[in-house]
């Protein structure tokens, strides 16, 4: 490890002639451009985009919630059983980080609806890895400009940092650049909000190469505006005597390097998009059901349930990000492709929707929906509200089936009148089995004979 801080070092004070570090250590691909230039600016999230995975090593990509220094990171390699060198989940090994989380309801939003989103983004929060020590809401005609928030909220939470030893401040609305670097010189905290706090679930919970490249791609085009500050210790490439003149900033360096690293993941794309289209050709045949619906809405139980699949299946937001599909012949007519899908939520980030378009075309193309609703949560409508929205957005009209799940939660439930005119729903349990087989018949009478 002492080889690695060396270069570190050499690397901080020679960015322009290191853009790229090869330790053979550990086989890890390191662009000290961009990883330095986040860990300098303060917030030491360091991005997915900056370590590049090299062919024949692993590493856990995950855990970037806990916002390690370059310190830890480079130490975090160790051996596994083939004597290789891999990254472990050096969150695992620290004590959760402590967050605060931050609100704003504007004067014409309903007030229990903004405190529904506050306890959202705690099971955010919590899938994250962290532990939510409380949360504020407040009540403004628009966000100040500077802080977001007022100055009396401000200041209250930072005088609450140091005593609940809070680390982490998060916030429910999208931040701009200039917000968030103005929270953090105030707090002297990472300030994270939803759209970033999503993006680092994803890539904690990637798995494939095309789920990899989909957060990676997303994450780069939310860095993208945000480094701005990441380069404010610099003025031009060289400012000793006799160097200084034109030339690119190091800053114009770091963008001109993110796109063509967001170019490169675009084309890469592309070849599993046609990839998948040629699997595609040979389902032209089969009903294709998929499972839609709100995050942790238990749509992958119903799917194993349905279809003895063995996706792995946890009570945390988006366990789910790569489609998953199987094709049944018993006890349908013919076959029929099930497919399971990642979930949906609100305020989810726009770089993910545009990121994971290809993944959400397993919805569009499908012949029937199964839309996945958890009947025990109280709030159930909005999120059912919410993935009609984000269906009709990628253009998924399909007919549905509105399957309410976990009705072993909540026995004496009653569909609502106006859901129930929208289409077939029924009561299932994918827990125990109640109601599969009655969804077994309802997807047989789509068939077309």
């Amino acid at each position: 490890m002492t080889c690695f801080l060396r270069f570190y070092c050499f690397a901080k004070s020679q960015l322009d002639s290191l853009p790229t570090l090869y330790s053979s250590a550990c086989g890890l691909s390191i662009d000290f451009s961009v990883l330095i230039a986040v860990c300098l600016s303060g917030a030491y999230t360091v991005p997915i985009g900056a370590i590049e995975r090299a062919p024949h090593y692993q590493y856990h990509r995950g855990g970037t919630i806990a916002g390690k220094r370059i310190e830890a990171i480079l130490s975090g390699s160790r051996k596994d059983g083939k004597g290789r060198h891999k990254m472990h989940d050096i969150q695992a090994e620290s004590q959760p980080e402590r967050a605060i989380l931050v609100g704003l309801k504007a004067p014409g939003d309903k007030r229990h609806v903004a405190e529904e989103l506050l306890l959202e983004l705690a099971e955010l929060t919590r899938s994250a890895g962290a532990t939510v020590v409380d949360s504020v809401l407040q009540q403004r005609k628009s966000p100040d400009s500077s802080t977001f928030v007022g100055k009396g909220i401000v200041n209250d939470i930072k005088a609450r940092l140091s005593e609940e030893n809070i680390t982490l401040v998060i916030f429910d609305d999208p931040l701009s650049p200039a917000q968030q670097r103005n929270l953090e010189n105030i707090f002297e905290v990472k300030v994270l909000d939803r759209s970033r706090l999503i993006l680092d679930i994803f890539a904690s919970r990637a798995r494939t190469a095309e789920a990899m490249a989909q957060v990676e791609l997303a994450q780069l085009q939310y860095l993208l505006p945000r480094l701005t500050r990441a380069w404010t210790h610099l003025s031009r490439q060289h400012s000793a005597i006799g160097a200084r003149g034109p030339g690119e900033t190091q800053l114009e360096i770091d963008r001109r390097r993110i796109h063509t690293k967001i170019t490169t993941l675009k084309k890469r794309l592309e070849k599993i998009v046609v990839q998948r289209e040629l699997r595609r050709k040979g389902r032209d045949k089969m009903l294709k059901v998929a499972f839609v619906g709100y995050t942790n809405a238990g749509k992958s139980t119903l799917f194993n349930r349905m279809t003895k699949a063995t996706v792995a299946v946890q009570d945390r937001l988006f366990m789910t990000l790569d489609p998953t599909s199987r094709v049944m012949s018993e006890p349908y007519p013919t076959r029929v492709l099930f497919t399971d899908t990642v979930g949906f939520i609100r305020k989810l980030p726009h770089e993910l929707i545009e990121s994971f378009k290809s993944t959400l075309e397993e919805a569009v193309l499908a012949d029937l929906l199964i839309h996945v609703v958890d009947c025990s949560d109280e709030f159930f409508p909005h999120k059912i509200e919410q993935t009609q929205k984000t269906l009709t957005e990628i253009g998924a009209t399909a007919p549905s089936i509105i399957a309410y799940n976990k009705i072993d939660l909540n026995p004496d439930f009653i569909p609502p009148p106006e859901n129930s005119s929208s289409g077939e729903h029924l009561l299932v349990s994918a827990h125990t089995g109640a109601g599969v087989q009655e969804l077994r018949n309802m997807i047989i009478r789509r068939i077309p004979a």
